[in-house]
């Protein structure tokens, strides 16, 4: 079972998302790079080289108003698109939209993953708690992926009084957690050792901290259409969750891209000449 979106899962799936961007964005800078070279050169330096230097009365007015490297740079990690538009580029529109397209997808696949996680608590309530103690202790995520793989708890002692007796019958909840008890205790799984032993000590400790109490017991016995709804909701809750969780690692990676665009744009500087040629002036972020 998905236990839905956390900041972990979020953060680490955001860089992965954003390294293979930058990585995208780094090629696609360079190849532009080395095509306007071609044409007519390129400096690392805020000067022009020697070699080509040439009249700015040639230049028409730079595509893009000199700003704050800094102010661009934290602009567009604060608002996605924020720094292009001060640099008075076009595709600061598209980082905003795509901001606002994931959030809004973020937030219904959020909410979708609530209301059917409501959904799968309400009907273990209504039907297989219910003669029981419906009205118990709500479980955790675990507590609801047991009773998704199991039809029923189990009693959790056979026998009432002291001791506790475990439930035998394997195809039960408390069943499985006893046989899991006695394989791993016991000699041989199929012969109780003697009462008061060690290995009969450690498979009832081990049961009794695993198996489901009488407070939180539950079946499906006659309530099969119930059980395939119960089913459904905790897929669909597992199925948003997942896809929320997606969703805001490509809204972090979309800040990181923006921020690192904005960054090397207020780096770069082009220019296009008068016969229709560019030159591209600047320092290369990153040591380069």
């Amino acid at each position: 079972m998905f236990p839905g979106p956390t900041p972990r899962h979020v953060v680490s799936r955001g860089f992965a998302y954003f390294s293979v961007m930058l990585l995208f964005l780094w090629g696609t800078i360079s190849e532009a790079q080395q095509h306007v070279a071609a044409r007519s050169g390129v400096s690392g330096d805020p000067a022009p080289s020697p070699g080509l230097a040439v009249d700015d009365n040639r230049f028409k007015a730079p595509r893009t108003t000199p700003r704050s490297t800094l102010g661009v740079t934290f602009a567009s990690a604060a608002v996605p698109g924020a720094g292009q538009l001060l640099l008075r580029q076009r595709r600061g529109v598209a980082y905003l939209l795509f901001e606002a397209a994931g959030l809004a997808y973020y937030v219904s696949q959020s909410s979708d993953g609530r209301r059917q996680r409501d959904l799968y608590k309400d009907i273990s309530r209504r039907v297989a708690r219910s003669a029981f103690m419906p009205n118990g202790p709500v479980g955790d995520w675990d507590y609801y992926e047991r009773m998704e793989k199991f039809g029923s708890s189990g009693r959790f002692d056979v026998v009432p009084g002291d001791a506790v007796d475990p439930e035998y019958d394997e195809q039960t909840y408390n069943g499985a957690v006893w046989a899991l008890a006695r394989q791993t205790f016991w000699r041989d799984p199929e012969t109780p050792p003697a009462t008061g032993s060690t290995e009969y000590g450690l498979a009832i400790a081990f049961y009794s901290d695993r198996a489901v109490r009488p407070e939180m017991a539950w079946s499906w016995a006659g309530e099969p259409e119930a059980y395939q709804q119960f089913r459904g909701a905790i897929s669909g809750s597992n199925s948003a969750f997942r896809s929320a969780t997606t969703s805001a690692s490509v809204i972090i990676a979309n800040h990181f891209l923006s921020a690192i665009d904005a960054y090397v744009s207020a780096h770069l500087e082009a220019r296009q000449h008068a016969d229709g040629s560019v030159s591209v002036r600047g320092s290369i972020p990153f040591g380069y």
